[in-house]
C-alpha cells in the first residue's frame, strides 16, 4: 500500500528471513504450536485432554483468521484472547482445553523467545560471513604499507590487512557477547499468573513433579534446555537488555569499520564496491560516494538509540508484573533484529567487495616517509655519536621547516635539510637508502599471521553472500 507509512527496516534493509521471523504468522503460528505442547503435555500427564482434541489443534496451526482475531479483539480488547477465540472456531472440539491453567505470557513471553533465539543464530551466521571477508582481505593485503593516523594525522606506517584486524578483534568480541546471550536464553515454560505455579498445583492435585516434568517437555519442544529459576508473570526483561546489548554491539563495531572506510574513501585509498550503472550524485556525475558505509553508520545509529529501551524497560517492572513493557517490546526489540540484520548484510557486501587503490596508497606513504622515518633515523644519527637531544631538535626544527615549504606547494626537502645540518652526520644518500617503507611497518605482517591462526581457524567454511546482496 501507497498510502500507508511502512518501515523502511522492512521494506529497503531487512532480509526476507528476518522478515517472514517476525512476520504475524510466525509469531501466531509459534502460539498456537506453544498451546498444542501444552494441551499434549497436560494430557501425557493426566489431566482429562483427549488425543483428539490435541491432534485437532495440532491440525490448525497455519489456518488463522485474522479477520475473526480482528474482530473479537475489538470486543474484548485482549489480543491473546482473540486468537484463543479464534483457535476454538477453527478446532471447536478441542476449544474448551485451549489456554488450560495458562497466563497471556505463556505464549507471548515463550514466543518471543523462540523468535529472539532464532533471529540470534541467524544473526551470528551473518557475523561469520563478515569474518569471513574480512579474513580474507587481511590475509591478502597484511604486509601491503599504508600511513598509519592518529588524531587522524599522518603517523607511523602500518599495513592495509593490519589495520582490518582491528576491526575484526571488535567484531569477535561482539560474537563472544552474542554467544553469550545465546546460551543464557531460557525458557520461561507455563508458570501462572504470578510466577507460583498454583493454577496448576491445582490441575494436578498438588503434584508439583508433575508440574517439573510439563515444563521439561514444554521446553524441550521448542529446543530449550531448561527453565528460568524464578521468574514472575513474565520472563526477566533483563533478558532482553542482553540481547539488545549484543545487537548494539555489534552496530558499533560496524560504525566504527565503516567510518574507518569512509575516512579512507575521501583519500582514495580504500573504496567500497560502486557498481559499472552506479550514480553517485544527481548533479555531480562525476562522484563516488561511500552510500554503502554511510547507510551502515545511520542505520548503527538507530540501532545504539533502539538498545536504551530495553534497560529502561527492565529497571522500571513492577513486583511481579505491569504491563507498560508491551508496547515499547513490540516495537523496539523486533526493530532491533531487522536493524541488525541490514547493517550486518550491509556489511557483508562492503566487505566482500573492497578495492584497494594500492598505487594511491604507495603515493602517500612516499610523501610521508621521509617524516615517518625520522625516528628511525635519530637512532642511525645517534648510533654515529650524535647526541640525542641534539639530533631530535634538528629534527623537529628541519621537519617544521619542510612542512611550512610543502603547505606553500613545494616538495618535501626534508632529508636535503637535514644532510645540510653538520651534528646530524648522515647524507642525503644514505637517508635515501633507508627509506624503504617494508622496515616500517614493524611487525605488522606476523600481528595478522598471529591473529588470523588464532581466531580465523573456524572461519574457512563460512561462506559469505555479501556480493550478491543488494542493498
Amino acid at each position: 500500500m501507497t498510502d500507508r507509512y511502512e518501515s523502511p527496516l522492512s521494506t529497503r534493509y531487512a532480509s526476507e528471513y528476518m522478515l517472514r521471523l517476525f512476520s504475524s504468522d510466525t509469531r501466531y503460528q509459534t502460539w498456537r504450536r506453544l498451546w498444542c505442547a501444552l494441551a499434549r503435555a497436560e494430557m501425557e500427564l493426566g489431566l482429562p485432554i483427549t488425543a483428539q482434541q490435541v491432534e485437532a489443534l495440532e491440525a490448525h496451526i497455519t489456518d488463522i483468521d485474522y479477520d475473526c482475531v480482528r474482530q473479537r479483539e475489538k470486543e474484548v480488547r485482549h489480543d491473546v484472547m482473540a486468537h484463543v477465540y479464534a483457535y476454538g472456531k477453527a478446532a471447536p472440539e478441542a476449544a474448551g482445553i485451549i489456554h488450560l491453567g495458562a497466563t497471556s505470557c505463556y505464549v507471548t513471553d515463550n514466543a518471543d523467545l523462540i523468535l529472539y533465539r532464532d533471529g540470534l543464530k541467524y544473526l551470528r551466521g551473518e557475523l561469520l560471513g563478515v569474518l569471513a571477508n574480512l579474513a580474507q582481505f587481511a590475509g591478502q593485503y597484511k604486509a601491503t604499507p599504508t600511513l598509519g593516523y592518529t588524531h587522524y594525522q599522518p603517523a607511523q606506517l602500518v599495513t592495509v590487512g593490519k589495520r582490518a584486524t582491528l576491526w575484526m578483534q571488535d567484531l569477535f568480541s561482539d560474537l563472544d557477547e552474542l554467544d553469550y546471550a545465546l546460551e543464557n536464553i531460557r525458557f520461561l515454560g507455563c508458570r501462572g499468573t504470578t510466577g507460583t505455579e498454583a493454577s496448576f498445583l491445582e490441575l494436578f492435585d498438588g503434584d508439583g513433579a508433575k508440574i517439573d516434568e510439563m515444563n521439561r517437555r514444554l521446553a524441550g519442544a521448542f529446543g530449550f534446555d531448561q527453565c528460568f529459576d524464578v521468574c514472575g508473570q513474565t520472563y526477566p526483561r533483563k533478558v532482553d537488555s542482553r540481547i539488545l546489548n549484543a545487537l548494539s554491539s555489534i552496530a558499533q563495531s560496524l560504525y566504527r569499520m565503516a567510518n574507518d572506510i569512509r575516512l579512507l574513501q575521501h583519500d582514495r585509498q580504500v573504496e567500497e564496491p560502486f557498481e559499472d550503472t552506479q550514480i553517485g550524485s544527481s548533479a555531480m556525475a562525476y562522484k563516488r560516494n561511500p552510500m554503502r558505509c554511510e547507510r551502515i553508520c545511520s542505520l548503527a545509529r538507530y540501532l545504539m538509540a533502539d538498545a536504551m529501551n530495553a534497560p529502561m524497560t527492565a529497571s522500571v517492572q513492577w513486583l511481579e508484573r505491569t504491563l507498560d513493557d508491551s508496547a515499547n517490546r513490540r516495537i523496539s526489540l523486533p526493530e532491533g533484529f531487522l536493524c541488525a540484520d541490514a547493517i550486518l548484510r550491509l556489511a557483508q557486501n562492503v566487505t566482500a567487495g573492497l578495492r584497494v587503490n594500492e598505487k594511491i596508497i604507495e603515493r602517500a606513504v612516499r610523501e610521508y616517509l621521509p617524516f615517518i622515518a625520522t625516528e628511525n633515523l635519530l637512532m642511525e644519527a645517534v648510533k654515529r655519536g650524535g647526541d640525542r637531544q641534539a639530533v631530535h631538535e634538528i629534527i623537529r626544527r628541519c621537519s617544521m621547516e619542510a612542512t611550512a615549504r610543502m603547505k606553500e606547494g613545494g616538495d618535501c626537502d626534508l632529508l636535503a635539510r637535514l644532510a645540510a645540518e653538520p651534528a646530524f652526520g648522515m647524507t642525503e644518500a644514505e637517508m635515501t637508502a633507508l627509506l624503504e617503507p617494508g622496515r616500517y611497518i614493524g611487525r605488522c605482517a606476523e600481528q595478522v599471521t598471529a591473529f588470523l591462526e588464532r581466531h580465523g581457524a573456524g572461519l574457512g567454511g563460512v561462506k559469505s553472500a555479501g556480493a550478491e546482496i543488494e542493498v
